[in-house]
């Protein structure tokens, strides 16, 4: 992983990069420097993209000039690039590692093993019974193997594992079909077949609310087991799906000390700061509420933007003062459009979770954003 310590960039190489990147992609360059050149090569700015956002103009701009790294936010996922048995398409992800090889952006996979998203033949009968340790192993094994040969060379890292840990307390691995199948080990099991697959490649263990001291403690566990079993994890990922006033940035601060205490670099992964109601914090998927008040459905007021800026700022504040062990920043999605919030937990809602609204404008969010970033580049 990637040492922080010459974080700082002057202001003048910022101008010369940006005033690159911007030509790049077909822009005149204004005279602000945009997140990916104050945050210069030690600290990845990323977003989750689909394939479809490269088909408008102005979206891609944005993508090209905003981002160092970016996250599939579906399509290297196990039921897009592998639906049938055997069946292999990469045809989309495959546009995402071309746009940015283009320009100069850095892929991150998302993800080999995840218990959403992932077609029932891998791990079960078809009467829902699990297949055998063995039969699931090999399929997991040539997925995986199938995958990470396809994009080796072409991406940076991998989530090896997505969510893995059980949200009850007084359980540990979640009870997935693949944990079924398989058994306990099988995050051990699948770490190892993605460093057999592609021995140079990063490989990272990703999961929302583990920055909660209810999950916290046994994310801290699973990081240790998988030492002990002996597999490469690079960083640990916590997905920054967090609300407008929960949780306390303090237990953020905590979170990223216990997790690089462990010597592990970590990833805030899934960022976004939800503007909306809702029952539970988190990004279980399966925890869809039927119905929810949709305060914003005409605009938003410009106070609740200026909280949300705040909120932005004081968690950045956050990770710039770790930036010494966060390697990655990835906001999950890049507009208000395009963000999954408008549909979860309740879906057609109205929701602002970005740093960009829906006509790509920057908010007081992105301004919280740059400031945060501003100040630590140039304390170095």
């Amino acid at each position: 992983m990637r040492d922080m310590a010459d974080f700082q960039i002057p202001l003048l190489a910022l101008v010369i990069t940006m005033t690159s990147t911007l030509a790049l992609a077909g822009q005149s360059p204004s005279s602000q420097p945009t997140l990916r050149q104050i945050a210069g090569p030690r600290l990845l700015i990323g977003g989750a993209i689909m394939a479809a956002d490269l088909e408008d103009p102005k979206v891609a701009q944005l993508i090209a000039t905003e981002l160092s790294t970016v996250t599939g936010g579906n399509e290297f996922k196990p039921d897009f690039l592998q639906r049938e048995k055997g069946t292999f398409t990469f045809e989309r992800a495959d546009k995402i590692i071309a746009f940015a090889q283009q320009h100069d952006i850095k892929v991150v996979g998302h993800t080999l093993c995840w218990h959403q998203q992932t077609p029932a033949w891998m791990f079960q009968k078809p009467d829902k019974s699990p297949l055998s340790r063995e039969e699931a192993l090999d399929n997991l094994k040539t997925h995986i193997e199938t995958v990470m040969k396809h994009f080796k060379g072409k991406v940076i890292g991998w989530d090896v594992v997505n969510e893995g840990i059980a949200d009850d307390p007084k359980q540990y691995i979640r009870d997935t079909p693949a944990r079924r199948a398989i058994g306990d080990d099988i995050i051990i099991q699948a770490f190892k077949l993605a460093h057999a697959a592609d021995p140079d490649v990063e490989l990272y263990y990703n999961d929302y609310n583990i920055d909660a001291p209810y999950k916290r403690d046994r994310a801290l566990r699973l990081v240790r087991d998988l030492k002990a079993a002996g597999v490469r994890l690079d960083a640990v990922g916590i997905q920054g799906h967090w609300l407008l006033n929960s949780p306390p940035a303090s237990e953020v601060d905590d979170a990223i000390t216990a997790f690089a205490k462990e010597g592990v670099k970590v990833m805030i992964t899934e960022m976004d700061v939800d503007v909306l109601p809702r029952k539970a914090a988190g990004a279980d998927i399966s925890a869809t509420e039927k119905a929810g008040f949709d305060p914003y459905k005409n605009g938003i007021p410009a106070g609740v933007l200026q909280a949300q800026g705040k909120r932005y700022g004081e968690l950045f504040k956050v990770f710039m003062k770790h930036r010494s062990d966060i390697t990655r920043i990835t906001l999950w999605g890049i507009d208000d459009g395009r963000s999954w919030l408008n549909n979860f937990p309740v879906r057609g809602r109205t929701n602002y979770p970005m740093l960009w609204d829906r006509e790509l404008h920057p908010k007081p969010a992105y301004e919280a954003v740059r400031k945060e970033l501003l100040s630590a580049s140039t304390e170095g």
